[in-house]
């Protein structure tokens, strides 16, 4: 029985990438805590956005203009 077939390899370059990023946007979260002895301490959520400043200006239902 054999899988699909493997996808050909594709390169992109670090600029490409980046420009896709910020042109739709990505959000990052992680959580940490802080415990001793089993006992959690400190729990913090991170939650971030990273986009271009031109793909939220023009964000369907934006009302700013």
């Amino acid at each position: 029985m054999t899988g699909p077939p493997a996808m050909p390899e594709r390169r992109v370059a670090l600029v490409d990438l980046l420009d896709r990023v910020l042109a739709g946007g990505v959000v990052v979260a992680g959580d940490v805590t802080l415990s001793i002895a089993d006992v959690d301490l400190v729990q913090i959520s991170l939650r971030t956005l990273i986009s271009s400043v031109r793909a939220v200006a023009t964000a369907p239902g934006d009302d700013h203009e």
